[in-house]
Protein backbone atom coordinates (compact mmCIF):
# COMPACT_ATOMS: atom_id res chain seq x y z
CA UNK A 1 0.00 0.00 0.00
CA UNK A 2 0.95 3.91 0.28
CA UNK A 3 2.41 3.95 3.73
CA UNK A 4 3.12 7.34 3.68
CA UNK A 5 3.36 8.48 0.08
CA UNK A 6 1.45 11.11 -0.22
CA UNK A 7 2.82 12.97 -3.50
CA UNK A 8 5.75 12.16 -5.68
CA UNK A 9 7.39 13.79 -8.78
CA UNK A 10 8.39 11.69 -11.74
CA UNK A 11 11.04 12.19 -14.38
CA UNK A 12 10.39 11.11 -17.77
CA UNK A 13 12.35 10.06 -20.37
CA UNK A 14 11.33 12.36 -22.47
CA UNK A 15 12.54 15.13 -20.18
CA UNK A 16 8.60 15.87 -18.93
CA UNK A 17 7.74 15.32 -15.60
CA UNK A 18 4.36 14.01 -13.98
CA UNK A 19 3.33 14.88 -10.82
CA UNK A 20 1.19 12.44 -8.33
CA UNK A 21 -1.41 13.09 -5.34
CA UNK A 22 -2.32 9.66 -4.03
CA UNK A 23 -5.61 8.99 -2.93
CA UNK A 24 -6.72 6.16 -0.70
CA UNK A 25 -7.52 3.27 -3.30
CA UNK A 26 -10.54 1.59 -1.11
CA UNK A 27 -13.33 0.49 -2.87
CA UNK A 28 -15.52 3.04 -1.15
CA UNK A 29 -13.58 6.01 -2.32
CA UNK A 30 -12.91 4.71 -6.13
CA UNK A 31 -16.60 3.97 -6.41
CA UNK A 32 -17.66 7.92 -4.64
CA UNK A 33 -15.00 9.30 -7.40
CA UNK A 34 -16.47 7.19 -10.50
CA UNK A 35 -20.01 7.92 -9.78
CA UNK A 36 -19.17 11.54 -9.77
CA UNK A 37 -17.06 11.07 -13.01
CA UNK A 38 -19.17 8.73 -14.95
CA UNK A 39 -22.69 10.22 -13.60
CA UNK A 40 -22.16 13.93 -13.22
CA UNK A 41 -19.20 14.86 -15.74
CA UNK A 42 -19.44 12.37 -18.07
CA UNK A 43 -18.96 14.76 -20.93
CA UNK A 44 -16.34 16.51 -19.49
CA UNK A 45 -14.02 13.77 -19.53
CA UNK A 46 -11.89 11.62 -21.73
CA UNK A 47 -10.97 8.00 -20.63
CA UNK A 48 -9.15 4.63 -21.22
CA UNK A 49 -5.80 2.87 -21.26
CA UNK A 50 -3.06 4.86 -21.51
CA UNK A 51 0.16 2.96 -21.83
CA UNK A 52 3.62 3.76 -23.94
CA UNK A 53 2.79 3.12 -27.32
CA UNK A 54 -1.29 3.68 -27.15
CA UNK A 55 -3.72 5.84 -25.82
CA UNK A 56 -7.12 5.56 -26.21
CA UNK A 57 -8.77 8.82 -25.77
CA UNK A 58 -13.03 7.75 -25.12
CA UNK A 59 -15.58 10.66 -24.73
CA UNK A 60 -19.40 9.89 -24.41
CA UNK A 61 -21.32 12.60 -26.41
CA UNK A 62 -25.02 11.36 -25.85
CA UNK A 63 -25.95 10.01 -22.59
CA UNK A 64 -24.43 9.60 -19.24
CA UNK A 65 -23.20 5.48 -18.67
CA UNK A 66 -24.94 3.57 -15.72
CA UNK A 67 -22.62 2.49 -13.35
CA UNK A 68 -23.34 -0.49 -11.27
CA UNK A 69 -20.73 -2.43 -8.94
CA UNK A 70 -20.83 -6.01 -8.03
CA UNK A 71 -18.72 -8.44 -6.23
CA UNK A 72 -15.77 -5.87 -6.26
CA UNK A 73 -15.97 -4.81 -9.81
CA UNK A 74 -17.42 -1.02 -11.27
CA UNK A 75 -19.27 -1.47 -14.49
CA UNK A 76 -19.16 1.42 -16.42
CA UNK A 77 -21.92 0.77 -19.30
CA UNK A 78 -22.63 2.86 -22.30
CA UNK A 79 -25.04 0.94 -24.15
CA UNK A 80 -23.38 -0.47 -26.99
CA UNK A 81 -20.22 -1.26 -24.59
CA UNK A 82 -18.88 -1.08 -21.47
CA UNK A 83 -15.90 -1.25 -19.13
CA UNK A 84 -15.14 -3.11 -15.62
CA UNK A 85 -13.21 -1.76 -12.89
CA UNK A 86 -11.73 -4.17 -9.80
CA UNK A 87 -12.57 -1.60 -7.21
CA UNK A 88 -12.33 -4.24 -4.20
CA UNK A 89 -12.62 -7.43 -3.16
CA UNK A 90 -13.20 -9.95 -5.55
CA UNK A 91 -15.04 -12.84 -3.84
CA UNK A 92 -15.06 -14.70 -8.02
CA UNK A 93 -10.94 -14.96 -7.95
CA UNK A 94 -9.30 -18.27 -7.67
CA UNK A 95 -7.23 -17.23 -5.02
CA UNK A 96 -6.72 -14.36 -2.69
CA UNK A 97 -3.11 -13.62 -5.07
CA UNK A 98 -5.65 -13.51 -8.02
CA UNK A 99 -7.87 -10.93 -6.30
CA UNK A 100 -4.77 -8.86 -5.04
CA UNK A 101 -3.44 -8.35 -8.43
CA UNK A 102 -6.73 -7.52 -10.10
CA UNK A 103 -7.56 -4.72 -7.21
CA UNK A 104 -6.52 -1.38 -7.66
CA UNK A 105 -3.53 -0.96 -5.22
CA UNK A 106 -2.84 2.83 -6.26
CA UNK A 107 -4.98 6.18 -7.34
CA UNK A 108 -3.88 9.32 -8.29
CA UNK A 109 -4.83 12.56 -9.76
CA UNK A 110 -1.67 13.57 -11.68
CA UNK A 111 -0.36 16.69 -13.69
CA UNK A 112 2.26 16.03 -16.57
CA UNK A 113 4.42 19.78 -17.40
CA UNK A 114 5.51 18.90 -20.62
CA UNK A 115 7.05 22.31 -21.11
CA UNK A 116 8.00 22.70 -24.70
CA UNK A 117 7.21 19.29 -25.81
CA UNK A 118 3.98 18.05 -28.08
CA UNK A 119 0.79 19.48 -28.86
CA UNK A 120 0.19 21.30 -25.13
CA UNK A 121 2.21 21.95 -22.43
CA UNK A 122 0.38 19.81 -20.60
CA UNK A 123 -2.23 17.52 -19.41
CA UNK A 124 -4.62 16.91 -16.00
CA UNK A 125 -6.14 13.80 -14.97
CA UNK A 126 -7.05 10.55 -12.81
CA UNK A 127 -4.56 7.28 -12.98
CA UNK A 128 -5.10 4.29 -12.01
CA UNK A 129 -2.89 0.92 -11.11
CA UNK A 130 -3.61 -2.80 -10.11
CA UNK A 131 -1.96 -4.85 -7.82
CA UNK A 132 0.77 -5.73 -10.15
CA UNK A 133 1.55 -1.98 -10.74
CA UNK A 134 -0.05 -1.71 -14.17
CA UNK A 135 -1.90 0.98 -15.46
CA UNK A 136 -5.70 0.07 -15.42
CA UNK A 137 -7.47 3.41 -16.80
CA UNK A 138 -6.65 7.16 -17.43
CA UNK A 139 -9.41 9.95 -16.89
CA UNK A 140 -8.10 12.93 -18.89
CA UNK A 141 -9.71 16.24 -17.32
CA UNK A 142 -10.74 19.26 -19.63
CA UNK A 143 -7.20 20.79 -20.12
CA UNK A 144 -6.99 24.23 -19.91
CA UNK A 145 -5.02 24.24 -23.91
CA UNK A 146 -7.09 22.82 -25.88
CA UNK A 147 -11.38 24.09 -26.72
CA UNK A 148 -13.97 21.66 -27.16
CA UNK A 149 -13.20 20.51 -30.39
CA UNK A 150 -9.60 19.60 -29.01
CA UNK A 151 -7.50 22.14 -30.92
CA UNK A 152 -5.08 24.42 -29.24
CA UNK A 153 -6.03 27.54 -27.36
CA UNK A 154 -4.25 30.01 -25.21
CA UNK A 155 -4.53 28.74 -21.85
CA UNK A 156 -7.90 28.80 -19.91
CA UNK A 157 -7.21 28.27 -16.72
CA UNK A 158 -10.91 27.68 -15.62
CA UNK A 159 -10.88 24.36 -17.38
CA UNK A 160 -9.23 22.97 -14.47
CA UNK A 161 -12.14 24.05 -12.02
CA UNK A 162 -13.31 19.97 -12.01
CA UNK A 163 -9.84 18.60 -11.52
CA UNK A 164 -9.27 21.11 -8.58
CA UNK A 165 -12.59 20.28 -7.66
CA UNK A 166 -12.31 16.29 -7.49
CA UNK A 167 -8.65 16.30 -5.66
CA UNK A 168 -10.14 18.57 -2.99
CA UNK A 169 -13.55 16.32 -2.53
CA UNK A 170 -11.67 13.18 -2.96
CA UNK A 171 -7.41 14.04 -1.82
CA UNK A 172 -8.10 14.61 1.21
CA UNK A 173 -9.30 10.73 2.15
CA UNK A 174 -5.56 9.43 2.16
Amino acid sequence: MLGELKKETIENLDGSRTEFEYIEPSEKVLEALFRDLFEQHWGEITFGPCVPGAVFEIRLKERPPKVTISDGYLTVDTGPWHFHLCLGDNKGAANAELARQRRVEKAAFFHDIREGQGCVSGSWGLRLWNGNAEQMITIFFPNPYLNAEQRRQEPDWSKLALWNQLREKYGASI
